[in-house]
């Protein structure tokens, strides 16, 4: 019997030809850097400078000496040798021969220190111009060196407004402010990739659980509807279906959730005074349960936005201050304004003490007063958290302070 022969071992893949990291120029000491571009832009104009100012000089003291140059005398009859000077006072008529030389260098010392004078305070003039233009020329190159900078500023602080479709997109040479833009625009790609997966995933998840919990719902209202179901079965029937109400309202705490994070795009005027009061009416009865009064006054304040989110966040404020109130003579106030150009929506209510190094915590998703989990019939603990996004995705935010003698001041800043 033939043997079976060996399988040749597999070949190695072939390795990859393209390289992902930025080629290398040919002559990387040729590529226009900002520091050659500074050096050769300073250089160039201190070059320019120093040839301005030498023109200058030179024309100055050729004036000079061709004013220290002119005749200090002259002779009006050579016969009789009569001398005259209009600079020179001191040459006269008559004077003797030791006289005369002295006052000859006296007036042309006179003569030259005039000129010196004059040639000196010219100088500095032109010093003084040729500063001010220097400065003024300085000030615009450098302007139109860093502009580069203040475009990566401006989309920096669009993206930090949750804006992360933005994009740089410097052209011009290849220099080191280019390849800071390209490296910023890379990371914002790669952060609004991972964003956008996140959100998709929380989506996708929320979506996906609304059916079998929706079934559930059902199936739990069909046997409860039964009136000859035994009284545990009503009793585990309706323990069920209040577990099931709460998962729904955490599916839908983080779908909202999802979407609040993204950036609004539609926008349409909102007024935050019907908001607020659209609110109220939701959380009415339940305050009339609780015993707790919600009174306050609320002026327009219109805001472009989403008019469901800006409820939401209206609601969840009104809703927390409703149910973290005190037992006996409870209140919740809710006010809207305009404040130095931004619409004001405050919501204040009684309740128990609040620690400020607690106020932080309230934020977080799933967290609440002295507790981390989810364990109380009072939400799902995502209501400030919704907010927050809310807040955010329309360029306000939303801040908290406790109040003495218990409860909190949630005030919310949105722009006009």
């Amino acid at each position: 019997m033939a043997a079976t022969p060996t399988p040749a071992p597999p070949h190695a893949p072939p390795k990859p030809t393209w390289d992902p990291r930025r080629p290398e120029p040919p002559f990387p000491w040729l590529r226009p850097t900002i520091r050659i571009r500074l050096t050769l832009l300073y250089g160039g104009m201190f070059l320019i400078a120093g040839i301005l100012l030498l023109s200058i000089i030179y024309l100055l003291a050729a004036q000079a000496i061709n004013t220290g140059n002119q005749p200090l005398f002259k002779i009006v009859n050579f016969q009789s040798l009569k001398v005259s000077s209009d600079d020179c006072p001191a040459i006269r008529n008559g004077l003797a021969l030791a006289d005369f030389n002295d006052a000859i260098s006296q007036c042309v010392d006179h003569q030259r220190q005039v000129a010196l004078d004059n040639l000196l305070s010219r100088s500095l003039l032109a010093l003084l111009g040729l500063a001010i233009i220097a400065f003024a020329f300085g000030y615009a190159m450098a302007g139109r060196v860093l502009s580069p900078l203040g475009r990566i500023t401006r989309t920096a602080r669009a993206v930090a407004g949750s804006d992360l479709s933005r994009r740089i997109e410097l052209d011009g040479p290849d220099d080191e402010l280019k390849e800071l833009a390209d490296t910023f625009d890379d990371m914002l790609e790669r952060l609004q990739r991972a964003f956008t997966a996140q959100q998709r995933f929380v989506g996708n998840a929320s979506h996906e659980l609304r059916t079998p919990l929706a079934i559930n719902r059902t199936l739990l209202e069909v046997h409860l509807s039964d009136p000859n179901a035994p009284v545990e079965l009503q009793q585990l029937g309706k323990t069920l279906l209040a577990t099931n109400e709460r998962s729904e309202q955490l599916v839908e705490g983080l779908l909202l959730l999802a979407r609040s994070d993204n950036q609004i795009v539609e926008r349409k005027p909102v007024d935050l005074a019907e908001v607020a009061s659209q609110a109220i009416d939701q959380a009415h009865a339940e305050a009339e349960a609780k015993g707790v009064r919600i009174e306050g006054e609320r002026k327009p304040a219109v805001v472009q936005g989403n008019g469901v989110l800006l409820e939401r966040i209206a609601l969840n404020l009104v809703q927390n201050a409703v149910r973290y109130n005190v037992p006996e003579d409870g209140w919740v106030e809710v006010t809207t304004e305009v404040q130095h150009g931004q619409a004001v929506l405050t919501v204040s209510n009684t309740g128990p003490v609040v620690p400020a190094y607690e106020i932080d915590n309230l934020f977080e998703p799933f967290r609440r007063l002295r507790t981390e989990r989810t364990g109380s019939d009072k939400g799902v603990g995502l209501g400030l958290s919704i907010a927050r996004s809310v807040a955010r995705a329309h360029g306000g935010h939303i801040a908290a302070q406790p109040r003495e003698g218990g409860g909190l001041v949630m005030r919310v800043n949105l722009p006009v």
